[in-house]
This record gives structure tokens, C-alpha cells and sequence, in this order.
């Protein structure tokens, strides 16, 4: 058993896979199955939304983490929760009566989830090296998208040839067999010799001085901006009949073919982040994800453009994420990991939720095609205003990298 102070990036990919395949049920499995009940895409894309902003308040419950049990007590008691919340909806009702009651434990299933991340969070922040974190939040987003790819395409395609039950029992198995790398990474313990309500006050005086460096409260704004979002990978299976594919089909390209693209994505992003710099990395997926979207916008309607697009859609998206995770391990240091990263990570799931929301209503108004223009355009605008504000603030010296905090 490993024991050393810094552990392998690449556990971290295992250790995300639950997190993964709870999101990637909620948002690729569920739409399926609502659609073929007769929901509108406005309805599936309310429900997703608002299962995905759970993400956001995750803020609220990372102090938990920092102040409480250690990383890998917290790891566990968050699986038996993650897997509990996604057996609990293999027994719901699908129909248009219970919108709220499904509504409500979907969300329920991803707040479970995010107490999976934090966590991961603290793992990632203290037992990473510095540079190594890059790559480390490559992996972090490739368990991020492989687990989505599991929890969505094997769980759809699980759904339509045995059953939700089924499907769900065989996705807790392997959310549990995710989680053992858990036991090769050594423990984080809580501060020891305060008191909670000093801790409290330690960690608000953390927080403060973090957001008040210039370069902090840029990355906090720019995580806010719709760049990049992957909005539409959340509805890809409700609207895929627009491309007239069927529902093999849109469980192997949303599902295993998107989770591989995708991981494939993260691990390239972590390694151009190292490379080339978190703002390079960052600003430069979100323009990839952008042309993508306009251009399968513009191509037409048929399964080869779906299947590319689809596929190059979440290899973009891969790369965003990597660079994502590689964004906020630089601007929070290492004490208070959970919390920070919790703070700056809800920030940038805000775009996520919203954008599903508008994707849902710009389909239902104009298409999908709409629906994709949409997003490209915005996604190019707020990256170009990124560019302009990061020219101002080198020109004021004010692109500081944080220091980092000693943590044992």
C-alpha cells in the first residue's frame, strides 16, 4: 500500500468514475428514457438543469470536508450515498405526474455525487505535485467523462435490452470497484488543535486573501462565462432523432465512443496545460468546442455528422475540462482545498446548468441547429472578451500565480 506523500495522478481517473456514471445516468440515460415517455426536450432539459445545479452548491457542504472526517472517510461515505441515490431511481415512476418527485431525486442523486469530488479535490490539491497537476486534472476529467460515458451509454444501452434495474445494479458494481484506488493514496487528516470555530474563522481568512489577488477574481468571472459548457452533450439523446439515429446507436456514441473521445480529450488538455499554460489550454478548448458546434450547426442532418460531431463535440470538451481543473488547482493553493475548490468548481457549473436550460429553449424554438448556433456564438464572444481583459491585466502585472500553502 502506497504510503508516501505524493501519490500517481492517474489514480485520480479511477477514483472520479463514480462521480461520473451518477452524472452520466442524469444526463444521458434520463433523457433517453423521458423522451421515449413523451416529454418535451424543454421539460428533459428543465429536469437536467436542475439536476445539474447541484454542482453549484456544492460550496455549501465543502467546508464539511476541510473541517470534519479525512479525505478517504469522506471518499467512502460519499460512494455509499452515490450509490444509494442512483438505486432509489431505478423505482420512480416515469411519467408527467411525478415531474417533481423525479426532479427532485434526481437532484438528490447529484448531490450525493458531489460529495464524491470533494474529496478528490483535497487528494488532488495536497497530494499531487505541482507539476504534476496539470495532469492530474487531465485524469480528474477523464474519470469525469469516462464514468459519464459508463453511467450514460452502458446505462442506456443496459435500459433498452434488460431493464432499469439492471442497469443500475451492474453501474453501483462498478462504482464501488472505481473506488478502491482510494487505499493506495495516503490520508489526509483534518487540521488538529483547533477548535471548529477557530478553524472557521482560519479557513474565511484563507478564502478572503485568495479572492482578493487580481488574478483570482479574473478566473472567478471567467469560470462564470458560457465557454465551453458542453450544454449539449446533456441533451444529445433527446434530440438525436433529429439525425434519425436509433437507440443503439446513440448508447455507443453517447455513451462508450463519447467517454473514450472525451478522456482521450483530458488527458491531451493536461498535458498542453503543463505545457503551454492554463490560459492557452483554457481559451483555446473553448474556441474548439465553439467551431465544433457551428460547424455541425451548419452541416446536415445525418448519422456520419452526428457521430463526429458528437464525438469531436466531447474531445473538445475533454480538453476544457482538463484545462478547467488545471485553472482552479492554480488559483486555491493547497489548505482548504475542499472548500476552495468546491467555491471556484460550483462557479464554473453555473454555465452548465444555465446553458442546458437555454439549449432546451432555443430547440424547442428553433431546432437544433438553433440550438448549436447559439451556443458556438456565444462561446466565441466571451472568449475573445477573455482575451482582451488578460492583454489589460499583463499590461498592470497583475497575472500573479498564487502562493502555495505548506500543507503535511
Amino acid at each position: 500500500m502506497q504510503t508516501k506523500q505524493y501519490t500517481r495522478p492517474v489514480y485520480i481517473l479511477f477514483l472520479m468514475l463514480p462521480y461520473g456514471i451518477s452524472l452520466g445516468f442524469a444526463t444521458v440515460t434520463l433523457p433517453y428514457i423521458l423522451s421515449t415517455k413523451g416529454f418535451s426536450v424543454e421539460t428533459i432539459g428543465g429536469i437536467v438543469s436542475i439536476a445539474v445545479l447541484a454542482n453549484v452548491w456544492r460550496f455549501l457542504w465543502g467546508p464539511v470536508a476541510d473541517l470534519t472526517l479525512t479525505a478517504r472517510k469522506w471518499y467512502w461515505l460519499a460512494l455509499i450515498c452515490c450509490v444509494g441515490t442512483l438505486l432509489s431511481l431505478s423505482l420512480l415512476p416515469y411519467n408527467k405526474q411525478h415531474v417533481s418527485l423525479l426532479t427532485g431525486i434526481v437532484f438528490m442523486s447529484q448531490i450525493a455525487a458531489t460529495f464524491v469530488m470533494l474529496p478528490i479535490s483535497i487528494f488532488m490539491a495536497v497530494r499531487i505535485e505541482e507539476h504534476n497537476k496539470g495532469r492530474a486534472g487531465g485524469w480528474y476529467q477523464a474519470g469525469n467523462l469516462g464514468g459519464v460515458g459508463l453511467g450514460g451509454g452502458a446505462g442506456l444501452w443496459l435500459f433498452a435490452h434488460y431493464g432499469i434495474i439492471p442497469a443500475v445494479i451492474v453501474l453501483s458494481i462498478l462504482m464501488v470497484l472505481a473506488a478502491l484506488p482510494v487505499l493506495l493514496i495516503k490520508d489526509v487528516e483534518r487540521r488538529s488543535g483547533q477548535t471548529v470555530g477557530q478553524e472557521i474563522k482560519l479557513m474565511g481568512r484563507d478564502l478572503v486573501s485568495m479572492i482578493k489577488k487580481p488574478i483570482v477574481v479574473f478566473v472567478i468571472i471567467m469560470l462564470f462565462m458560457p465557454i465551453g459548457t458542453g450544454a449539449a452533450a446533456n441533451l444529445w439523446s433527446a434530440i438525436a432523432s433529429d439525425w434519425h439515429v436509433g437507440a443503439d446507436m446513440v448508447s455507443l456514441v453517447t455513451g462508450a465512443l463519447s467517454g473514450i473521445t472525451g478522456a482521450l480529450g483530458c488527458v491531451a488538455g493536461g498535458f498542453i496545460t503543463d505545457r503551454r499554460g492554463v490560459w492557452l489550454g483554457y481559451l483555446g478548448a473553448g474556441v474548439f468546442c465553439a467551431v465544433t458546434t457551428a460547424l455541425m450547426a451548419a452541416l446536415p442532418y445525418s448519422l456520419p455528422v452526428y457521430i463526429t460531431g458528437v464525438l469531436v463535440y466531447n474531445f473538445g470538451l475533454g480538453l476544457l475540462n482538463a484545462a478547467f481543473t488545471a485553472v482552479i488547482l492554480f488559483a486555491i493553493g493547497k489548505k482548504d482545498a475542499s472548500t476552495k475548490y468546491a467555491l471556484l468548481s460550483s462557479i464554473g457549473n453555473l454555465p452548465v446548468s444555465y446553458m442546458t436550460a437555454v439549449d432546451g429553449w432555443a430547440h424547442d424554438k428553433g431546432g437544433s441547429k438553433y440550438m448549436l448556433m447559439i451556443e458556438a456564438v456565444l462561446g466565441i464572444l466571451f472568449v475573445m472578451i477573455c482575451i482582451v481583459v488578460l492583454k489589460w491585466m499583463r499590461s498592470k502585472n497583475w497575472l500573479v500565480i498564487p502562493q502555495y500553502e505548506d500543507v503535511k
